[in-house]
């Protein structure tokens, strides 16, 4: 009888420690965030990086890490002065860009709310950001 040798399934899944993972992300952070540069030169796909990033972020959500503020910035878009004290001091005229409807970017929106303030804002905006100056206008009025 001869010899045979039995094949069995070959594993394409690498496994990666705890220890690999977090020194590519800090490598990742060190870079600036440049995934791409990480990924290519370690012959690893972009969207595995980003998922341990995800994962990252969201573990640190989950033990309570506190998330980095964003600011965005606010200006008073309405000539028409309130008799009401202001709730930020006025911008510097030449800090608020001055716009006309003709040359609004795309994507852009802008909110007016019942006290008579205005909000314009892009798509680039940050969702939390806007809904925190939101409720402080608000709570504010």
């Amino acid at each position: 009888m001869a010899n045979m040798d039995v094949l069995g399934p070959v594993e394409r899944r690498r496994v990666w420690s705890a220890e690999e993972k977090a020194a590519l992300l800090a490598e990742i952070d060190a870079e600036g965030g440049r995934v791409r540069l990480v990924a290519r030169r370690h012959g690893l796909s972009e969207s595995l990086l980003y998922n341990w990033r995800a994962a990252r972020k969201a573990a640190a959500l989950a033990l309570g890490a506190p998330e980095p503020l964003t600011f965005v910035p606010v200006g008073v878009l309405s000539k028409a002065r309130r008799q009401a004290a202001p709730l930020l001091a006025p911008p510097a005229a030449d800090s608020v860009p001055q716009s006309s409807p003709g040359d609004a970017r795309a994507g852009s929106i802008e909110i007016a709310l019942a006290n008579g303030a205005r909000l314009s804002v892009d798509s680039f905006v940050n969702e939390k950001a806007l809904s925190r100056v939101l409720r402080a206008m608000k709570g504010a009025a």
